[in-house]
């Protein structure tokens, strides 16, 4: 059995009778269930169980909940999310290619693949191949509900197997596609019935084309295909081969000015130094090369030097027109060459990992107005010009920003909020989400007392069996946290454990650190902060930037780090961008730890003290 494929097109027909569905950049795959363990089947047939172990794994330790629905067949893709909308292929890729159990494995523990569930083609035995589309939505929707599945697209959710959100309105999705920088949306007719194997009109796709303006340079006339680049610095980069989308007479044009103007090469190619620009359409970059090139269009009065590596990120991510943005060019790290379009490109990039910290959370920014290096003040309040996508949440009477969604990020972007800082309880309860103990060293210079603090407290975490993360703050110290359920422990039952930990620490080494809030009667001791750790105080968010000259990030660590080669200066906006591609996010599990049982059984001991 090979899936149903869809038809492309250009726009979604104006009838009704349709629904829609995003369209994400992964692996087309059959999930064919009937023992424990499920088969994944690629578009060609092949079983990818080795590949993806996470999405098997999970299935396993489902079948008790899913046995009484099966054999189940499911039609769905193997995603990397990176947000509701948005796969990044390259990921799913770079597991495909992978052959050692080894590798998969580590890779797998830090970029975590999911299934994205859209269609069901058996349930109990019983082909649902020839039911309507919405007999079979119906029935996948029921079997996720009675398993307590998710039956809609959640990044932050841990659970390997969820079911596609549907929608009636085709601009409403579209909307979160352009915004999130989706692959594109499907529609499908409500009258269809599954196909093995056929291409239909039954079912359409619209992909999110991006525009990359590039210079041309070089001919193939072996293959017809032409190469296009941009600038990375004096060096000239080929980010794309293409001869798709041109028409007959500019194919002849280009081929004529390649072989008249340029210099034959060895292997037959013509080269001419970068001197006509078009515009490629692609629906990505998979870091060496444009996805799904095609040309578009000539770009003749754009000077080849303006086709830059800065320039395609930007078109890549182009900011959503729902937030209009002033002085793009306005220095915010002068020191470091960061403007504000180089900022609103680290948002973009960072809000799968900056958002989850934010969401639900009476928002406290400080804006930077003239730059890092400029005068700041705090704010708390909406003002009145936020536009109406800005979610609110008045408290005190006081009209705070909950920074739930990527435009308001942008947009708190735009105004140049450097810094955000969120309570520790969400606005659903009064009780914290997580314990945070903030590790302060009179200067940069002591940062090594942080990371002696660190060690220690992890050892006590440890011994206490409690799960803990660290991170900087993105100035001289660290911070610990230790994620709590919600709703459960106050915060004068946080107080028992942090007060303790703070205060066993200090009577270790009284010359190393101290509880003295005063600074002046500190003298060269660390701070160990657990007052701040209450209702109505604030802490840097993780991946918050802050307003220090050398632009640093309040950056999430892995434990093996924080050793005495650990410097805050290693994670600026472009390191961390870097860093997280690489190594993955270090908190991406911190809101799915339980330390439930462990914290009462902390506090149970502490308070027979």
């Amino acid at each position: 059995m090979k899936p149903m494929l869809l038809t492309p097109v250009e726009e979604f027909p104006e009838t009704s009778g349709w629904i829609y569905e995003a369209k994400y950049d992964g692996f087309r795959c059959l999930l064919h269930w009937r023992e424990k363990t499920p088969e994944l089947s690629s578009r060609n047939g092949k079983n990818l169980n080795a590949n993806f172990p996470e999405i098997v794994q999970f299935c396993e330790k489902m079948y008790e909940e899913v046995k009484p629905f099966l054999p189940l067949s499911l039609d769905g893709e193997i995603v990397f999310l990176l947000n509701p909308w948005r796969s990044k292929f390259s990921e799913v890729q770079r597991r495909g290619r992978m052959k050692s159990k080894d590798v998969i494995s580590k890779h797998a523990a830090s970029f975590p693949c999911k299934y994205i569930a859209f269609d069901v083609l058996t349930l109990k035995g019983e082909s649902l191949r020839n039911k309507t589309l919405p007999s079979r939505k119906k029935q996948m929707s029921s079997f996720f509900k009675k398993t307590h599945l998710p039956h809609k697209v959640d990044a932050q959710d841990s659970r390997s197997l969820q079911a596609i959100e549907v929608f009636k309105n085709w601009e409403e999705l579209w909307h979160n596609i352009v915004v999130y920088h989706g692959e594109g949306a499907i529609a499908k007719r409500k009258t269809s019935t599954w196909e093995s194997g056929k291409r239909t009109t039954q079912w359409l796709k619209k992909k999110h084309w991006r525009m990359i303006t590039v210079a041309l340079s070089t001919y193939n006339p072996k293959n017809g295909y032409f190469d296009g680049g941009v600038y990375d610095g004096e060096k000239f980069l080929v980010i794309v081969q293409f001869k798709h989308g041109l028409a007959e007479e500019e194919e002849k044009t280009l081929r004529t000015l390649f072989q008249k103007n340029g210099v034959k090469q060895s292997d037959g190619s013509f080269h001419i130094p970068p001197s006509v620009c078009a515009n490629i359409a692609c629906i990505d970059f998979d870091g060496k090369h444009l996805r799904e090139p095609r040309f578009h269009s000539f770009q003749f009065e754009t000077e080849p030097s303006s086709c830059s590596r800065k320039q395609m990120e930007k078109q890549l991510f182009a900011l959503p027109e729902t937030v209009p943005i002033t002085s793009p060019d306005k220095p915010v790290w002068p020191e470091q060459e960061i403007h504000k379009d180089d900022y609103l490109l680290y948002l973009q990039h960072m809000s799968p990992y900056l958002l989850p910290f934010l969401k639900d959370r009476l928002l406290t920014v400080i804006r930077y107005p003239h730059g890092a290096d400029g005068e700041l003040f705090y704010q708390k309040n909406s003002p009145d010009y936020a536009p109406d996508f800005v979610q609110t949440e008045t408290i005190d009477e006081i009209d705070y920003i909950i920074c739930n969604e990527l435009e308001t990020l942008l947009w708190l972007g735009n105004q140049l909020a450097l810094e955000f800082h969120t309570p520790f309880e969400t606005i659903g309860t009064s009780y914290p989400t997580e314990i945070v103990l903030d590790l302060d060293p009179p200067s940069m210079k002591e940062f090594s007392l942080a990371v002696e603090a660190a060690v220690r407290m992890k050892e006590i975490f440890d011994e206490f069996q409690l799960e803990s993360f660290v991170k900087t703050s993105g100035r001289k110290g660290l911070q610990l946290y230790i994620p709590l359920p919600e709703s459960v422990f106050s915060y004068e039952d946080t107080r028992i454990f942090t007060s303790f930990v703070c205060k066993f620490l200090c009577e270790q080494e009284a010359d190393w650190f101290t509880i003295e809030r005063m600074k002046k009667n500190r003298g060269n001791r660390l701070y160990l902060d657990y007052i701040q750790h209450d209702k109505g105080k604030t802490i840097i968010t993780p991946y918050s930037p802050r307003g220090h000259e050398a632009g640093l990030i309040a950056t999430p660590l892995f434990w093996p780090e924080v050793d005495s080669g650990l410097t805050p200066y290693s994670f600026t906006l472009p390191a961390v961008i870097e860093r997280v591609a690489i190594e993955g996010d270090p908190f991406r599990l911190m809101r799915h730890v339980d330390n439930e049982v462990a914290f009462k059984e902390v506090l149970e001991k502490l308070r027979e003290f």
